[in-house]
């Protein structure tokens, strides 16, 4: 099969050498990528945009044909040097700047990235950790399903009801003569004894015995056959459970560290992975599913009992996740602050129902402000510092400024080889 992409260009440009540069300067687009991400807002990292490249990352190797053995030679209008001399290093190890600048800087090479083209760099090599149970991937195997019918099939596929049926309508719709009626013809036939009568019976019956050859009881049109389509079913199922402490100890910078985490949480899974159910909890002293509207927009404030958030989680695992079936993942984003008696529950919660039944907890504590210390001694992260010495699956990290975001999430969810999960 030959497939001939025949759609235009963007712009009148070539897409083929357009997809050939990013692939040769891929290192330099994403580090751009990621730089330009760190200014943008929550809503402007799923758009495109102008980006630049270092002009030196732009070139093309190309070969050559160089002069054969070697060579010495001194260049034409030399009055300083003669054959043999060693040049010296210039004065401070830097040459002498350009002419129109202080020497600093270097030329950049601008071009846009379409918004496909951005996501594709900025997720690139993110993925789900640690999958231990169950492989969740975006292929996914065929199931057959039952799909109408059709006019040609294997045998054992034969719809004997529906062929039936389609040929009773036919023999109805054509008057098919009745086995009855020639049966009672023939009857008449034996029991007659005029000979005038006998004839016009006996051609009486000779046409209905041809009609009933020409219109057979089953015809080929008649038969019909089950027909299944393939549809495409996950090879395994995931949910990711994203838990938000919206309390009144959360400050708006808080928050919207949080909000900001989750946003680029949200957008890699969409966009990596075909079937993954997202649910929203959001918590204070009490905890609520929502939507991701709410989730993301709608205020709340309380008091704060991080139990309560995971009770909600362990339900809603019970009665529509169960472990045994679903790859199920969370991500925690708090202040650290709960209530002192609360600890021991919320202890419980994650040793005896939560961490055994997930395949990745990623806990995420936010502060405030770059030049304020996030306290290393708030009461979630030290709980949780204990029960990660027997939890692997627990990570956890602190985020204080917008521009840690990135790095932090970058850092929970990127793709690790076999050695590093053995590790």
């Amino acid at each position: 099969m030959h497939i001939v992409d025949r759609r235009l260009n963007p712009g009148g440009k070539s897409l083929e050498n357009r997809q050939r540069f990013l692939r040769r300067a891929k290192a330099l687009v994403q580090k751009a990528v990621y730089e330009t991400s760190q200014s943008r807002g929550i809503q402007d990292v799923l758009k495109g945009g102008e980006i630049s490249i270092p002009l030196g990352g732009t070139e093309e190797p190309h070969f050559r044909k160089g002069s054969a053995g070697v060579h010495e030679y001194v260049l034409p209008g030399n009055k300083t040097f003669i054959e043999g001399d060693i040049l010296a290093r210039p004065p401070g190890g830097k040459g002498k700047p350009k002419d129109g600048g202080d020497g600093s800087g270097e030329d950049a090479f601008r071009f846009v990235l379409t918004r496909e083209e951005f996501l594709d760099l900025f997720l690139d090599d993110l993925e789900l950790p640690d999958l231990a149970k169950k492989k969740l991937a975006t292929s996914e195997q065929p199931n057959p399903v039952r799909a109408g019918y059709s006019v040609n099939g294997s045998p054992s596929n034969l719809a004997i009801n529906r062929t039936m049926k389609r040929a009773m309508m036919r023999r109805v719709a054509l008057n098919r003569p009745k086995a009855e009626t020639v049966a009672m013809l023939h009857a008449e036939i034996a029991d007659c004894v005029d000979d005038e009568q006998r004839l016009v019976l006996e051609a009486e019956v000779t046409a209905l015995e041809s009609r009933v050859r020409r219109i057979p009881y089953i015809d080929p049109i008649d038969i019909r056959y089950r027909r299944f389509e393939n549809e495409p079913k996950p090879v395994a199922q995931a949910v990711m459970f994203c838990l938000m402490d919206v309390s009144g100890s959360m400050t708006e910078h808080m928050k919207d560290l949080a909000k900001r985490f989750y946003m680029l949480l949200y957008i890699f899974l969409t966009r990596q992975y075909k079937r993954v159910e997202i649910v929203f909890i959001r918590h204070t002293d009490t905890a609520e599913e929502v939507d991701e509207e709410t989730f993301f927009r709608s205020p709340a404030t309380g008091g704060t009992q991080v139990s309560s958030a995971l009770d909600a989680m362990r339900q809603i695992m019970a009665e529509r996740f169960p472990p045994s079936d679903w790859n199920i993942y969370a991500a925690q984003a708090s202040d650290g602050d709960n209530a002192y008696s609360d600890s021991a529950r919320t202890a419980t919660l994650l040793q005896d129902w939560i961490l055994p039944a997930t395949q990745y907890f990623a806990y995420l504590e936010v502060g405030e402000g770059r030049s304020v210390a996030i306290s290393s001694g708030s009461a979630v992260w030290q709980l949780y510092e204990r029960i990660s010495a027997g939890w692997p699956v627990l990570s956890m990290r602190k985020v204080s400024d917008r521009s840690q975001i990135w790095p932090v999430f970058h850092d929970l969810f990127q793709r690790r080889t076999a050695e590093t999960r053995a590790g």
